[in-house]
């Protein structure tokens, strides 16, 4: 198995080189070994292209008969905007496919290995498994669930605090950390705050970093008071997108269209229902969406139990004061025991600040 491994971790490393360009598709990589040659490599680098199979097996030509094969993710069984890969690998001839992980769509899982199978390739699956399921978090929420995988990111002091009493909050944390929760955004199909922040921060909410890509701009505005001078109204640096209730003014979200944003009227008469935001994200093939908004947003995401992944950068700085508001605000968590937890935890040293990430645990 050490060799196997060996192979399918620069299979992995070719798949997380697309990170932030394949969606909704998940990252795939495929290396092929002949007689302990590497003669083919490949990744799947954007919808509609070729699949990471492919990719190797143009690379490796005749050399693929008779060789090894190592996939992040089941060679896929199903006609779509490309050919089953399976059938490829079985017109290439190869004689072993190592797998890492299975499609989790559960419509499909299994049957590229019985192509696979039934035209006598050896198949090893599993080889590691948790590194690809890890890797491709995004898609595997989004292919089972249909609704975007949600991040929530936050920069905060020692004492929990995301601005002071006087709503002053430039800059908290560190340019380093600044940079990385940019690629974060960079990686991310859409980003969402709330109307307040529009108003008060006046946000791009794009990706400033050399070759980013800007994610789709979400806004939750139950009355449609985003200003029409906003930068995210404005500037045309990505598409926005504002979901609002039916106190939403005619003649302000005429303004708003006529501006070239895309606005969303909810069922509701109240506040923007967060469900049915996702719901319809989902069915606009975003798979990815990262939350930047303050406390109330925050606590309306994490109340509901629809954050999956926290980012936190946490700040060597003291603020306090009652009234400086925190990142997860609202009415709050009553007893300690229904305390969200978060699981599977990550430290990492940003310069003087330190970034946590950690995946939520509900009751």
């Amino acid at each position: 198995m050490p060799h196997h491994e060996r192979y399918m971790k620069l299979a992995l490393d070719n798949a997380r080189a697309m990170k932030g360009q394949t969606s909704p598709n998940p990252l795939v990589g495929a290396v092929i070994v002949r007689e302990n040659e590497i003669v083919g490599v490949g990744a799947h680098m954007k919808a509609g292209e070729p699949h990471a199979e492919i990719h190797a097996l143009n690379m490796a030509g005749d050399k693929a008969k008779g060789a090894t094969i190592y996939v992040t993710l089941e060679p896929c069984s199903h006609h779509g905007r490309t050919g089953p890969c399976a059938e490829a690998l079985v017109k290439a001839g190869v004689e072993t496919v190592v797998v890492a992980a299975l499609d989790p769509n559960p419509l499909v899982a299994g049957r590229g290995i019985a192509i696979l199978q039934d035209a006598g390739i050896q198949v090893i699956t599993g080889v590691l498994e948790q590194e690809s399921i890890l890797m491709n978090e995004v898609f595997n929420h989004f292919i089972t669930k249909k609704t975007p995988f949600v991040t929530l990111k936050a920069g905060i002091t020692l004492d929990g605090k995301i601005a002071s009493s006087t709503s002053d909050s430039k800059w908290i944390t560190s340019e380093t950390s600044r940079y990385d929760a940019h690629h974060i955004r960079s990686i991310n199909d859409a980003i969402l705050v709330g109307a307040q922040t529009v108003i008060h921060d006046d946000p791009s909410l794009t990706a400033r970093i050399p070759n980013g890509n800007n994610p789709i701009r979400i806004v939750l505005d139950s009355k449609l008071s985003t200003p029409l001078t906003a930068k995210i109204v404005t500037d045309q640096m990505a598409p926005t997108w504002i979901f609002t209730t039916k106190q939403a003014d005619e003649e302000k979200r005429a303004a708003l269209e006529a501006a070239g944003v895309r606005v969303f009227m909810t069922d509701s008469d109240t506040r923007v229902p967060l469900q049915e935001v996702l719901q319809v994200l989902g069915e606009k093939n975003i798979s990815s969406l990262m939350i930047e908004g303050g406390g109330q947003i925050n606590a309306s995401f994490l109340e509901q139990q629809l954050v999956d992944k926290l980012v936190i950068y946490m700040a060597p700085k003291l603020i306090g004061g009652r009234l400086s508001p925190s990142f997860f605000g609202g009415e709050g968590i009553r007893l300690m025991s229904d305390a969200i937890e978060l699981d599977q935890l990550t430290v990492e040293p940003l310069g003087k600040d330190i970034k946590i990430t950690g995946y939520p645990v509900y009751q």
